[in-house]
């Protein structure tokens, strides 16, 4: 599905700019290495017995190929060609069995319940409201019952927070700045435990990443 085929998904746009990113090498090159809080949640949860989990918006692979080597069965998603390939040959050079698939986290091709972990990384907030509900519902149906869900959201103490062009409630598009020529949403706290109903809140930290300034909720949730 394309963002073309519904006009309700029409903010969901990222993967068009992240494939020409992860075409190139320089692009690829910051998004190569394995997220420390990643590795250290599924690490614990593969320790008690977790087996299966999914990736969605895996970019060019790198916490899809951490989990293989973890021990889980993988399957994992993006909306870009370039990046799903890339990671797809990343796979079979580590020896990994890992289910790639081009697709929009709103439209999921998997099962109900078919997860013991579910991982978001950077990529569920690329939409507005709406398309952040959609990608929410679709992990709750995918994810079994107290099963783990991590992720990331965009805080609105972000330092683009209400830059830009905002084109629905708290949703701005900022050109010119890298990675931000698309629609991104912004949450408070007690919006995204609102956004999470159907899950018990585990661990949520508003916490900078790369730059100052840039601030980003990470969290841990259970499907209830």
């Amino acid at each position: 599905m394309t963002t073309g085929d519904r006009g309700d998904l029409a903010t969901a746009t990222a993967h068009r700019a992240w494939d020409q990113c992860w075409g190139t090498e320089e692009g690829r090159s910051d998004w190569l290495v394995p997220e420390s809080e990643v590795v250290s949640v599924a690490s614990g949860l593969r320790a008690k017995g977790a087996r299966r989990a999914v990736d969605l918006g895996c970019g060019v692979g790198r916490h899809a190929l951490c989990l293989a080597s973890l021990g889980f069965t993988v399957a994992a998603l993006d909306g870009s060609e370039a990046g799903i390939a890339f990671a797809r040959n990343a796979a079979v050079k580590a020896g990994h069995a890992i289910d790639f698939q081009t697709g929009l986290m709103t439209d999921l091709p998997y099962a109900d319940q078919s997860f013991d972990y579910v991982l978001a990384w950077n990529v569920i907030y690329h939409g507005d409201r709406e398309v952040v509900q959609r990608c929410l519902a679709e992990i709750h149906r995918v994810l079994r019952r107290r099963g783990t869900f991590q992720g990331t959201f965009l805080s609105q103490r972000n330092q683009h927070y209400g830059q830009g062009r905002e084109i629905a409630p708290h949703t701005f598009i900022l050109e010119g700045v890298s990675d931000k020529g698309h629609p991104h949403f912004y949450c408070h706290a007690a919006e995204l435990v609102k956004l999470l109903k159907g899950f018990e809140p585990v661990s949520l930290i508003d916490r900078e990443q790369l730059q100052p300034v840039s601030y980003h909720w990470h969290f841990v949730a259970e499907r209830l």
